[in-house]
């Protein structure tokens, strides 16, 4: 996977949910790249998605965060359905240069629940991560900032 918007995005137009999913043993690399794993969604187009699992993934360069999860894309909270991502998994993941991991914005009608990161590495790290209305948590990662 090298340019584009995210090596595994899921969304926008999500209104009919998507579940189950499983990507593994891949290679990302690209300054073209903006995420590994990115999510989008908001109260207009709502949809749940939930037990999406990313391990043994290898990658060299992202332009923008390793994981992003985005409920404020275009309409954010101002439409009458719920976003959901849930039970996102993302175990033995390397990056080699991210300018941060997480970016990940929701909002107080919406629901983004047991992201985790485990067993990752994570370098060149710029800028801090940014977390609004989730609840995601890095369990024994590595995490190394430029020097």
């Amino acid at each position: 996977m090298r340019d584009g918007h995210g090596g595994v995005v899921i969304g926008s137009e999500i209104s009919g949910g998507c579940r189950n999913v499983f990507a593994e043993n891949c290679s990302m690399d690209s300054t073209n790249l903006d995420r590994v794993l990115r999510f989008k969604s908001n109260a207009v187009r709502g949809g749940v998605v939930e037990n999406v699992f990313v391990r043994n993934c290898t990658v060299g360069s992202v332009a923008d965060a390793v994981l992003q999860i985005d409920f404020v894309y275009e309409e954010g909270p101002n439409g009458p359905y719920k976003p959901v991502v849930r039970n996102v998994v993302m175990n033995n993941v390397t990056v080699a240069h991210t300018p941060r991991v997480l970016n990940v914005v929701g909002f107080p009608a919406a629901e983004i629940s047991s992201v985790r990161l485990m067993n990752c590495d994570f370098r060149q790290i710029r800028k801090p991560d940014v977390i609004t209305e989730a609840d995601v948590k890095l369990v024994d990662c590595e995490l190394e900032p430029l020097k």
